[in-house]
């Protein structure tokens, strides 16, 4: 009898204590702040993924200065269990994604650079057929610069984006398109050339920018797509999207709503892009501020 009892107790408190580590076991996650843009942003979404899922999570920041090819190794290897870039084919051949565009989309929406005094001949540009009439500039390597000449534009490369606003000033091109959110801090780093924002166009293609982990880490995919999807149905991804300073930033000065909009196709998106989920993706009339 003693034993029985001995045997129950044992079987209780052992039964309690797996209840309690599960309950307040905490996952890791290991992330490079230093080198990715946009750190602060995605930590919060990680942070409030596993917050719908009800679980802990201690994010561990390394805030070494290292090229993005060498945060893609240390993800592979890892050192690192995410980062955060936009996505193509070849990426998420390597790692595994968590198919929620971060930014909504944003980043597919550019705005261009040309030279002071030129805007009017950008006034009659209304087409994709009068886009390609002019020159643009692009980064050598940039996933845009391969999206832009599938679409039969003429695009003017260089290894440095230093460069390419200089070789905008100095007329090797007509314009430089960039991000939604970068030209309006852009402007002012590089006050001293003649350039100056584009005030009527905004070229659009899909340009998901996702979170991706080590391909073999499918539990931390698990997690995090399950939470964001959880934030997404609650609405409370899109307050933390709207409350991004970047974001407010981006679309008070854009005026998406108010340019005329010259869609592109994107052929190095990924099959498995969610673009029928109309939810997960920012429209340029879109532009309502959340409570």
């Amino acid at each position: 009898m003693f034993k029985k009892i001995a045997f129950q107790i044992i079987f209780i408190i052992s039964t309690l204590v797996l209840i309690c580590t599960a309950a307040y076991s905490e996952t890791e996650i290991k992330v490079n702040v230093a080198s990715g843009a946009k750190a602060d942003y995605v930590i919060q979404l990680i942070e409030l993924a596993y917050q719908k899922l009800e679980k802990k999570v201690t994010i561990t920041k390394d805030e070494t200065r290292i090229t993005q090819g060498r945060i893609n190794e240390e993800v592979a290897n890892g050192n690192l269990d995410v980062m955060w870039v936009s996505t193509s084919v070849k990426k998420e051949e390597d790692f595994l994604p968590v198919r929620t565009p971060l930014l909504k989309g944003l980043l597919g929406y550019r705005i261009m650079f040309i030279r002071q005094g030129e805007q009017s001949k950008f006034d009659n540009i209304r087409t994709l057929d009068d886009l390609r009439s002019i020159k643009l500039g692009q980064g050598r390597t940039w996933a845009d610069t391969a999206i832009l000449e599938a679409n039969n534009i003429d695009v003017v490369k260089a290894a440095k984006k230093d460069n390419l606003f200089n070789m905008l000033d100095g007329s090797r091109f007509d314009a430089f398109p960039r991000g939604a959110s970068e030209p309006f801090s852009e402007i002012q780093q590089y006050s001293h050339l003649n350039i100056a924002i584009e005030s009527n166009l905004v070229l659009a293609y899909k340009m998901p920018f996702y979170i991706f982990v080590n391909k073999n880490n499918h539990a931390l995919a698990a997690d995090i797509e399950q939470g964001l999807n959880l934030a997404i149905a609650d609405g409370s991804f899109d307050k933390v999207f709207y409350r991004n300073p970047t974001v407010i930033d981006a679309l008070e000065k854009a005026r998406l709503d108010k340019r005329h909009v010259i869609e592109l196709v994107n052929p190095t998106l990924p099959t498995n892009t969610p673009v029928d989920r109309k939810e997960l993706w920012l429209s340029p009339a879109d532009t309502r501020p959340q409570p």
